[in-house]
């Protein structure tokens, strides 16, 4: 681990309930007179786009339109044209409500009206943004990507089909609002995953190369509010107190990975995802447990440790310290198992329906290449990620 390291979070967080009333004044300081809303079909059609949209008119600051045709894999050519529109609505900022392909999308919107031009893929790459943006601000509709609190958007390449990153400190929007109206009416099987993505954020940010104190402690908080919440939410999906502590927990393990970067389960389920088109939270719900056995004895003392928020004081006493990394694993192997039960979360590659087994090896040779690797605890090679993927078959 450095010796050396930094930590940056600068997004004003508004949390709680009747959060999303303190939007409108905080981005007229911002100087925002005109936003453009983005979300997609589906948070559009819940009504949450008009609740907003009113929230924001009700506040002084009417939205100019709703773009709400936003997919679940956003892409460089839906980037480009909603530039487009919000140049000719003569719009001054971007609120994005939805999940992360939304937040991404607006992120990247962002880059093109502010520094001009057609072609997003023009600032492709880390560090190539060269001065602050336009006032943007996240509402989040999941609890999984955390990333209206992350320095990094995902845009698919529509040429080529590839994802491609985009890194700056000026893609962090400057507000994200976590309001438990926004997430109430989420389908638990999305419910169930999207946490299970946070999780995995909380805990490779946790155990990576990277890792910092200031990290460590929002990744251990992460990690403590989703597992004593997410089994509870599953009985009570209307409560607001369980979902507000889902979103807080994402938006924490968001800050932790944003510093601290995430490691080999994430390589593997990029490359599950973009090879199969499985949803992201279940990717990453498949190999956490595989790849954290993976890691170990390196990880223990970490693993140790989260014992404690995964599985409450009373286990975490009882259990001898020489036990307490198998503990953590076990506990987190039992919460899958019951997100199976409940809402059919996959835990194996069989369950998520993936029956051909060749696309091990395309898989594979995806996750070799992917940068994720490089914070993982443990070197991996094309052998021993073979392995893992086999080991999470079925």
């Amino acid at each position: 681990m450095s010796r050396y390291y930094d930590f940056f979070c600068p997004v004003r967080l508004m949390a709680g309930e009747q959060a999303l009333e303190q939007l409108p004044d905080e981005l007229m300081a911002l100087g925002a007179r005109r936003p453009l809303l983005l979300t997609d079909k589906g948070v559009g059609g819940s009504g949450l786009a008009t609740l907003l949209a009113n929230v924001l008119a009700e506040g002084g600051l009417p939205v100019a339109a709703i773009w709400d045709e936003i997919p679940a894999d956003s892409s460089t050519a839906v980037v480009e044209r909603i530039a487009t529109r919000w140049r000719e609505l003569g719009c001054d900022s971007l609120v994005a409500l939805g999940g992360g392909s939304v937040i991404d999308t607006a992120k990247a919107v962002n880059i093109l009206v502010t520094l001009g031009g057609e072609r997003l893929l023009d600032h492709a790459g880390a560090g190539c943004l060269t001065r602050p943006l336009k006032p943007l601000a996240a509402v989040p509709t999941t609890a999984g990507t955390g990333s209206e609190v992350t320095l990094v958007a995902v845009i698919r390449d529509e040429g080529s089909g590839r994802k491609v990153p985009f890194t700056s400190p000026f893609l962090l929007p400057q507000l994200a609002v976590l309001d438990p109206r926004l997430t109430r009416g989420l389908p638990l099987p999305i419910t169930a995953a999207t946490a299970m993505d946070a999780m995995t954020h909380a805990i490779e940010a946790f155990i990576g190369n990277a890792k910092n104190p200031v990290s460590d402690a929002l990744a251990l908080m992460a990690v403590e509010k989703i597992a004593d919440a997410l089994p509870k939410v599953l009985q009570a999906p209307e409560d607001k107190h369980l979902r507000l502590q889902l979103a807080e927990g994402s938006t924490l393990a968001g800050m932790a990975f944003s510093n601290s970067m995430v490691g080999l389960v994430h390589a593997l389920g990029h490359s599950l995802g973009a090879r199969c088109h499985l949803p992201h939270g279940l990717c990453m719900n498949l190999f956490l447990p595989a790849v954290l056995d993976y890691n170990r004895p390196q990880i223990d003392p970490e693993l140790a440790r989260l014992l404690l928020p995964l599985a409450g004081p009373e286990r975490f006493a009882a259990t001898p310290q020489a036990l307490r990394p198998q503990a953590a694993l076990d506990a987190l192997c039992a919460l899958r198992d019951s997100l199976w039960q409940a809402v059919g979360l996959p835990r194996t590659l069989a369950e998520a329906g993936v029956t051909d087994r060749s696309v091990l090896t395309d898989i594979r040779d995806l996750a070799i290449n992917d940068g994720a690797l490089l914070y993982n605890r443990k070197d991996a090679d094309r052998e021993q990620l073979l392995a893992l993927l086999e080991q999470v078959w079925e």
